[in-house]
């Protein structure tokens, strides 16, 4: 039975974990939430949840490998992370834990690690499809912004792609897409507009904030925010509850951006061709299901024309579980010691 140490390293916090890789698979053990900004250094910080987890976990074996889903690019096995003093690095890291193999990963890229091991409880099937074996895969998280990952098969598995496909054009679909995107571009005074901007937990708020703007309801509907910026973090989560509430208003805003974010799935699918299988993740995907079932969103995901017929047999599924990003870490670091 080996031990393996897997990570999810933020801004804001850090989750530690001890897992044993054995003939039945995964198992956890231990898992310690940190806030990252009490440590100036993380060496030290890794090292003292090890000490701790020994105490606890004496049979347990010092951590073989590892591996650390980091919010940040991660680039030949460095990364610094932006509102941290932490300048990482895998080598200096596995020397000072004592753990044999080590492993940067960016935080959503991790993910594709996980995809091939999920159990039915962390996962939830949108639309059924045929699974080929050996293809890519690809995951799209709309979150706080939205993430993108690719898996493409190696020698030894899936090798995981980080990418920045997020931040590529929001392109319009209709007259009223168009509309929405000339508001927020003279709203947040930008010269373009990144496809997260409106695909996101973020951008959801923004979408019913133009609502609002271009009905003229401002002050006249319970949820219109009178201070954009104070109620920027709870907008999105009122007007889904609220569309969920039978809200008009909200509910238009909500299938306004289900289509947007349908149609960016299927772009994706299309770009990579993940006949292996497609996951939504992000803080939304377990939130929505009913509604990322819907034709609201598989509509647009389908609707790419000629090619509509390609992404007729591309499973769709939610990754609903929270603790995904150390499952994933923790199946990086079983991968590590061949």
């Amino acid at each position: 039975m080996t031990t393996l140490l897997a990570g999810d390293v933020g801004g804001t916090k850090t989750l530690l974990a001890l897992y044993t890789s054995g003939p039945e698979g995964l198992e956890a053990w231990h898992a310690e939430r940190y806030r990252s900004a009490d440590w100036g250094d993380f060496a030290v910080l890794v090292n003292h949840f090890l000490h701790q987890a020994a105490r606890l976990h004496p049979h347990l074996a010092q951590p073989r490998a590892g591996c650390l889903a980091i919010a940040g690019p991660v680039q030949a096995g460095k990364v610094k992370l932006t509102n941290l003093p932490w300048d990482l690095e895998e080598a200096a890291l596995a020397q000072s834990t004592g753990i044999e193999r080590l492993e940067l990963v960016n935080d959503f890229a991790v993910l594709i690690h996980g995809l091939p091991h999920l159990a039915d409880h962390q996962q939830v099937d949108l639309r059924s499809g045929l699974v080929v074996a050996g293809a890519p895969v690809a995951i799209l998280g709309a979150g706080t912004g939205l993430g993108v990952a690719i898996g493409a098969q190696g020698p030894q598995g899936l090798l995981a792609l980080a990418s920045e496909a997020g931040h590529g054009e929001f392109a319009a679909r209709s007259p009223q897409e168009w509309e929405l995107k000339r508001w927020l571009q003279a709203e947040l005074g930008l010269e373009r507009l990144s496809l997260e901007r409106v695909v996101s937990g973020t951008g959801l708020g923004l979408v019913f904030r133009w609502f609002v703007a271009s009905r003229q309801f401002q002050g006249r509907h319970p949820l219109a925010p009178a201070d954009p910026a104070q109620q920027a973090q709870d907008l999105p989560a009122a007007v889904a509850a609220a569309a969920i509430s039978g809200d008009p208003l909200a509910s238009e805003a909500l299938n306004l951006w289900l289509g947007a974010y349908g149609s960016a799935a299927g772009d994706l699918a299309l770009q990579t061709l993940c006949r292996g299988g497609l996951w939504l993740g992000g803080g939304t995907a377990g939130k929505l299901l009913p509604h990322l079932r819907s034709r609201a969103f598989l509509g647009p995901f389908l609707a790419k024309g000629r090619l509509s017929a390609v992404l007729e047999t591309i499973p769709v599924r939610a990754l609903i579980d929270p603790e995904a990003g150390l499952f994933s870490a923790a199946c990086r670091a079983r991968t590590l010691l061949g």
